[in-house]
């Protein structure tokens, strides 16, 4: 007896020593990927505050107020100048950013609704199958898409109503390639939410008489909303994000901020990416301060759709 509770003891005390390795080793994981996330913003920090608190090489420091409110990125298109500037950057990335969810937005959600709850079953997997397929694609291929494809049928569209442009570049082919990205995450995220909303909700809807499309419109979606606007964050994200795609497309507007969806623009990603490598210096770091716009951009975006998020009203579903 005294034997068989010494092996057990010992079984205890192996069986602790091996959860304390265990824990230690996922705390240690833990840490470290989490110190990805301050390396990084460390990094660009460092980098992005250098312009503004330095000489740079002669050329002056660059004034942090106008550089965050002018309107225009390297002044003369010389390399020799501190004159950077990106606040209609900023309001023409905000604007695209909405337009594309603006048709994102309907889409992916009446798609999900239709995978999850109309389609017949071998259908809704084909369907399923298919936009999980979209939403893997790199975005260098949906940009080769928009060049090729959006472009041309932007500035035949644009040619049509008197309007010429810039062989097609222009916010509005920015956006239907920004839409065709986002649709398959907004997609895949609501339609995983939809599906997961209770079945008692629906069977007392049409028990009181509501009919089968009257519930998936105004009972589902509404029990599946916090899911939904998850993936909204998620494809916003994606959408202030994302670089190669849009600086295919864009046309690269240097100054002035426009509105009209068929002229030329920027956003804070293509004015990061062009040129990075072919640059030093000033021009080289000042895209680094262009990344801490970014970021804070994105940090206000998702906290502005979290407090609508919470505004709209949770609700858990199993």
């Amino acid at each position: 007896m005294q034997q068989l509770m010494n092996i057990r003891k010992s079984k205890n005390g192996k069986n602790k020593m091996i959860d304390i390795i265990v824990r230690g080793v996922l705390f240690f994981l833990a840490i470290l990927s989490s110190s990805f996330v301050f390396i990084v913003a460390g990094v660009i920090l460092f980098k992005g505050i250098t312009p503004f608190i330095s000489n740079n090489g002669g050329l002056g420091s660059v004034n942090f107020f106008s550089f965050i409110t002018g309107d225009t990125w390297l002044r003369g298109e010389t390399f020799n100048s501190n004159l950077y500037a990106i606040g209609f950057i900023i309001v023409s990335t905000v604007y695209i950013a909405l337009l594309s969810l603006l048709i994102s937005f309907p889409i992916g959600v009446l798609t999900a609704l239709f995978i999850a709850k109309i389609a017949p079953k071998k259908l809704a997997e084909v369907l399923r199958t298919v936009t999980e397929l979209l939403a893997s694609i790199p975005s260098i291929i949906y940009g080769l898409f928009g060049a090729g494809l959006v472009l041309k049928v932007v500035y035949e569209a644009s040619a049509l109503i008197g309007y010429q442009s810039k062989g097609g570049n222009s916010v509005l082919s920015s956006v239907i390639v920004l839409a065709i990205m986002t649709i398959p995450t907004i997609t895949s995220i609501s339609e995983v939410a939809i599906r997961s909303v209770d079945k008692e909700i629906i069977n007392g809807s049409l028990a009181l008489g509501a009919s089968p499309m009257q519930t998936n419109f105004k009972v589902v979606l509404s029990a599946a909303k916090s899911g939904i606007f998850t993936a909204v964050i998620l494809g916003i994200g994606r959408v202030l994000g994302e670089a190669t795609a849009v600086s295919l497309v864009a046309g690269g507007r240097r100054s002035g901020l426009s509105f009209d969806i068929l002229d030329t623009t920027s956003t804070l990603t293509t004015i990061m990416l062009e040129g990075m490598k072919e640059t030093v210096g000033l021009d080289y770091d000042i895209r680094f301060s262009v990344g801490i716009i970014l970021m804070v951009v994105i940090l206000l975006t998702n906290l502005i759709l979290n407090i609508v998020k919470r505004k709209v009203g949770h609700v858990d579903v199993k």
